[in-house]
Order: C-alpha cells, then structure tokens, then sequence
C-alpha cells in the first residue's frame, strides 16, 4: 500500500502511540488536532489527508467526526461515549457515500475476546444456575464509564442470554439485569473481565491489554483498510468475522 497522508484528531496520550505506529509503517503524519487548535479542523486543512484517525473526547467526537466527513475525508474513530449520535453520522454517509470505521477497541485481541464471549454466552443461556456480570479497570484520565468495550460485551451477552434484559451500571437492581463495574486505577491501558457464577463454581474470562502499542496498529491497520471503501465499517468487517 502506498504511504498515507494522515490527520490525528486528539494528540493525547493515544494520539501519540498512533502516530509513532503510523509513521513506522511508512505512512506521514500530517496535521495533528487537540483542544488547544481545534480551529485547525478546516475543510482547507483536513482535505489535504487521505484519512483522518479521531480519539478524543464523547462531547467532541460528533462534530469532529461530522466536520471530517464533509470535508470529503474518511474517518476511523475510537472515540467512545458518543453512540447516541452514531445513526445520524451512518445516515449521513449513506447519503454522500462517506466512509466511516468505528469500533470502542481496536485491539485484535479484545475482538477475538469478543467473539470467545458470544459463543459462551449462547452456551451458558441454557444454564440458569449460573448469573453473570462484566468488569472494567482503566487508567484514571479515562473519561467514560463504563468503556466502551464492556458496553460492547453486555450487548453481545445480552443478544445471547435470554433471561438477561439489559445491563445496568454498577449494579443489578433486578434478577434480568446484567451489572457492568467500572474501576478507574492508576495507567492501567484496559482490562477486561467477564464472570460467571453459581452456588458452586465461577467460570471468568479475561483479556489484559499490556500497552496502547495493539490499539494504535489496529487503528492504523484500520485507516489502510478503508481505503477506496464507501460506508460504515467495524473490526467485524475488517476481521472477517
């Protein structure tokens, strides 16, 4: 693949690892936007990328990713917290053949951790002796919680157990509730835990992530897959999955 012209949105901690990974990888880094130049963000100025990769904040992620698009330009996002507004930014691409890439983690591992956990979670659905719950610890500059991760595994568990209806933050309040703990820690880079218990054993997965190194590649990894793509896509697609 040829070199890409990228433009990072969010020059924070992730933005950095980003840029190292792309630019180890060929590819040149050139435009960097963070909250102290978001004026940057022109259609002059982002239309000189070939892609835009975003990681900042849920309260900018919209207008960043929205300002991106209709500048003509592909955007891969990590950004969570924001999905409530995610319709509207896969309406707009339909409508002028945009090209987005989200997904809340771009590690391969934690997709693969994804799919382990769908598959026992349609096996335990025929085991009610056993209750369930889902555990995240992140580094305390974190800004949602729960991540978005563990808001993706309650909703791939909850697509799979019927006696489940929705998670809960915290804390269940029902028998149908799937609890979704949150503990923000020191620099931990993402840890993610599913349990299963009964009166007589626990069952648990989990996936520790040992760096930002795994998410930054997918992201980039990500950035040179939508190349020459039209529409919405995640790390199902890119994945194969």
């Amino acid at each position: 693949m040829s070199p890409l012209k990228i433009a990072l949105i969010g020059y924070g901690r992730m933005g950095h690892e980003i840029e190292r990974v792309a630019q180890k990888r060929g590819h040149q880094i050139i435009l960097t936007i963070d909250k102290d130049n978001r004026g940057d963000l022109t259609p002059e100025k982002i239309g000189q990328a070939d892609v835009a990769i975003e990681f900042t904040l849920p309260k900018a992620a919209y207008d960043n990713i929205m300002a991106t698009l209709k500048a003509g330009i592909p955007v891969v996002s990590g950004t969570t917290g924001w999905l409530d507004d995610f319709p509207k930014v896969r309406a707009y691409c339909e409508q002028h053949q945009g090209t987005f890439f989200h997904a809340p983690n771009f590690n391969l591992g934690v997709n693969l951790f994804f799919k382990v956990n769908e598959y026992l979670a349609r096996i335990m659905n025929q085991y009610p002796a056993y209750d369930m719950e889902i555990e995240e610890t992140h580094h305390v500059h974190k800004a949602d919680a729960p991540s978005g991760t563990a808001k993706r595994l309650a909703e791939l568990l909850l697509g799979k157990l019927d006696r489940k209806k929705q998670w809960k933050k915290e804390k269940a309040e029902a028998d149908e509730d799937l609890p979704v703990k949150s503990i923000r820690e020191d620099e931990i880079p993402g840890i993610h835990r599913v349990i299963y218990h009964s009166d007589f054993d626990d069952i648990e997965i989990k996936h520790s992530a040992k760096s930002r190194e795994g998410f930054a590649l997918g992201a980039v990894m990500a950035a040179e897959y939508i190349q020459g793509r039209q529409g919405v896509f995640s790390m199902d697609d890119f994945l194969g999955f």
